[in-house]
């Protein structure tokens, strides 16, 4: 998604700029001309990559012999840090100029990357406030310009569409299970939230769920794990075409880690959110990690206002435990909406796509050979 808005900034700003690379759809339909696709290398853990390691190593090759064919101005890294920045050495070995768009989080661990990261990179542009000190410590071009979420995150139609096409009746209140998009994410966290939902029916019959599915190709897996929590017919599937205003409709979600809870907090979502590593991800991930809240808009805050679950916290039982406060009526749910409100406001204002593609356009033609 940032990487699809970069690029229509981008060509937006200057039309005769020619993009190409490693992404995704978004992207190719932005007008980026795709080397590779990201969805044929999308794994998340350390596990999950060791056993695609073989993959991952060809796919670097090939961009580095790409890189050394077709001589680019500026490469432009967006996020996938581990990844990114071994072909960012490639390219700088290669004379090829480096723009870092949300660079690899150096407050939340490995700090000493920071200063690793500032000799490769020639500039770097954040998408949170809180992750620009220890780049600037270590002598690093950085800026934070906006978050591109406050762009995007908008209800696609009016609430009462929503409530029509949602089907959603006078009484019910609607709650959103958000297990993530990749397929690790669904078979680790979405049984742990249907066994919740099981528990908030029983407490509060007048509940609706709703569950957006991102990915079509794993909506046959979502109706097994339905069909095995024995929730055929209380779990609404949805598209993702109108997910915001379904978020707007929602009275609180369950939900993984990650952008999404940032989304949800656009549209004043609150959410109980969760993570579970694989087992070795979570061990090195315990070693090395060292941070109070994982959730952004806690983040952004710096407090726990949002309820996190991480690990062997994630069951039924927490889960629900803590759904039931944020249901419509309580004093926990205000305290919530307002300091998701307060979050927000840290993200900047509109048009940051706009601003960070014209910091890339001078990069580039700061470093023309």
């Amino acid at each position: 998604m940032h990487g699809r808005r970069l690029a229509e900034a981008l060509l937006s700003l200057d039309p005769s700029v020619q993009l190409f690379g490693f992404g995704g759809k978004e992207m190719e339909g932005a007008g980026v001309r795709l080397l590779k696709d990201f969805a044929d290398y999308n794994v998340m853990g350390v596990w999950e990559v060791l056993k695609n390691l073989r993959r991952i190593m060809k796919l670097l090759n090939y961009l580095e012999e790409a890189m050394r064919e077709e001589r680019p101005n500026l490469l432009v890294l967006i996020d996938y840090p581990d990844f990114n920045w071994r072909l960012a050495k490639k390219a700088r070995a290669l004379g090829i100029p480096v723009f870092s768009y949300i660079p690899p989080s150096a407050w939340a661990w490995r700090k000493g990357r920071a200063k690793s990261c500032a000799k490769i990179a020639n500039e770097f542009v954040a998408i949170f406030p809180h992750e620009l000190p220890p780049y600037e410590a270590a002598g690093a071009r950085i800026s934070f310009v906006g978050n591109p979420l406050v762009d995007t995150v908008r209800a696609e139609i009016p609430p009462k569409a929503a409530e029509r096409e949602f089907g959603l009746r006078e009484g019910e209140v609607p709650i959103l299970l958000l297990p993530g998009s990749r397929r690790q994410e669904i078979e680790m966290l979405l049984p742990d939230m249907l066994g919740a939902a099981k528990l908030l029916k029983q407490k509060r019959p007048e509940t609706r769920f709703f569950l957006p599915v991102a990915d079509t190709g794993l909506k046959a897996l979502i109706e097994a794990k339905i069909a095995a929590a024995e929730l055929e017919g209380e779990i609404t599937l949805t598209g993702t075409e109108h997910r915001y205003a379904l978020m707007g409709l929602g009275a609180a979600a369950m939900a993984t880690s990650g952008t999404v809870v940032m989304e949800a907090a656009l549209m004043g979502l609150p959410c109980v959110v969760l993570y579970r590593f694989a087992w070795l991800s979570a061990l090195i991930g315990r070693l090395v990690v060292h941070v109070e809240h994982f959730s952004l808009p806690n983040i952004l805050l710096g407090e726990g206002f949002q309820p996190e679950l991480l690990q062997e916290q994630v069951t039924p039982e927490n889960i629900a435990a803590h759904m039931l406060p944020l249901y419509p009526g309580g004093q926990k749910r205000e305290i919530t909406c307002a300091k998701l409100r307060e979050a927000c406001r840290k993200l900047g204002g509109p048009g940051a796509a706009y601003r960070v593609a014209e910091k890339v356009l001078a990069c580039a033609r700061r470093h023309l050979r």
